[in-house]
């Protein structure tokens, strides 16, 4: 099967207030845009096309540093911001037309939906080959949908168009099922398709929404999957932001206590994605391991303990501490109020003793 994908991160974001670009904002300690790569990983697509824009030499810098290497990922840049079918038809100018058969799938996504699950755009490319569709789209539900797009069907219940809110009558804004900007196509229908779309809409941009309609109009089949909407929904402000990040760690800590850490209050345990934890370690509240950090077996961690890009060996007791970038032998035991400046060491089997500052080597 022949996947590609184009990740669409050229926007402003305004809404999150911040010189940081958008797709960057980090949620448990990976950037947004760098989670929705990740979410490809079942489908290990041909090539990642990446679409900036908005200060788009940080997010290239980020994304090369951070991306995993099976996604391959190549950068172009929509200059100017006039819509996602502007974007989508840019990013298609990664793909070299002779590397692709004419039915290749290509998988279109935001780059501010770091909930998305590869399990999830699995299901939809699997829907979008076995039943021959044109396109597919991933749709979700909610009780006030503001700020969608809306999926309008047919009374047989085919997909007919996407209409966005701004452009919706009354009876399509009481739609409750909204379009959640990750699509999947046929190769050889998405190219010609994006050359026919106008910005005769509300927002004076071309819309990716509207290919749907046109390939519906020929007769094509559209499919649609529906996901959770609390997996789907983009980013755009702080709230959203932190509403996220929550979810996210209520997934990475049921990952670990499924897999022989004890956590005595989960609410109060923060474990980025990228940290990695041994077999009966017990973290206790207020604890926050950042970064790559690295827990050997055996440990106790906390409480009130933050450790960033550190890596402890097994057996060792860390209470009320700092630590960046620190080295920790095994069986050593830290703090209280001890501080490991990035470069430090504690040996094996050693005690620091309350509020030990370690020499950096």
């Amino acid at each position: 099967m022949n996947v590609s994908a184009i990740v669409l991160a050229a926007g402003e974001g305004s809404r999150m207030r911040s010189s940081r670009p958008k797709p960057l904002h980090l949620i448990c300690g990976r950037a947004m845009v760098v989670h929705v790569i990740h979410a490809l990983e079942k489908l290990q697509p041909d090539r990642t096309a990446v679409v900036i824009g908005h200060m788009g030499e940080q997010v290239r810098a980020k994304v090369q540093d951070r991306a995993p290497s099976w996604a391959n990922v190549a950068f172009v840049e929509q200059i100017e911001q006039n819509g996602t079918g502007d974007a989508a038809a840019i990013g298609m100018t990664a793909f070299d037309g002779d590397d692709y058969d004419d039915d290749a799938t290509i998988v279109i996504l935001p780059g501010d939906t770091p909930l998305l699950r590869a399990d999830t755009l699995d299901e939809l490319v699997a829907t979008h080959v076995a039943n021959q569709n044109a396109a597919t789209m991933l749709t979700s539900v909610l009780d006030d949908p503001t700020g969608y797009g809306r999926v309008v069907r047919k009374k047989d219940g085919q997909v007919l168009r996407i209409v966005e809110q701004r452009d919706a009558s009354p009876d399509e804004l009481d739609i409750k099922e909204w379009n959640t900007g990750i699509l999947c196509f046929r190769r050889d229908l998405l190219g010609p398709a994006l050359r026919n779309l106008t910005t005769d809409n509300a927002q004076g941009e071309y819309y990716l929404t509207d290919v749907i309609a046109a390939l519906a109009s020929m007769g094509h089949r559209i499919g649609a999957v529906q996901a959770p909407s609390e997996e789907t929904q983009g980013v755009n402000d702080r709230w959203q932001l932190a509403l996220a990040e929550r979810e996210l760690r209520n997934r990475t800590n049921r990952h670990w206590l499924l897999n022989g850490v004890t956590m005595l209050d989960p609410r109060q345990t923060f474990v980025d994605v990228n940290v990695t934890i041994g077999r009966d370690v017990t973290l206790y509240p207020g604890t926050m391991l950042q970064g790559s950090t690295a827990i050997g077996d055996s440990c106790e961690i906390g409480p009130d303990t933050r450790l960033t890009d550190c890596t402890v060996a097994d057996g060792v007791r860390v209470e009320h501490s700092v630590g960046e970038q620190a080295t920790i032998g095994s069986d050593a035991t830290v703090g209280p109020y001890a501080h490991l400046p990035a470069g430090s060491m504690v040996l094996s089997n050693s005690t620091t003793g309350a509020f030990y500052t370690a020499p950096v080597n």
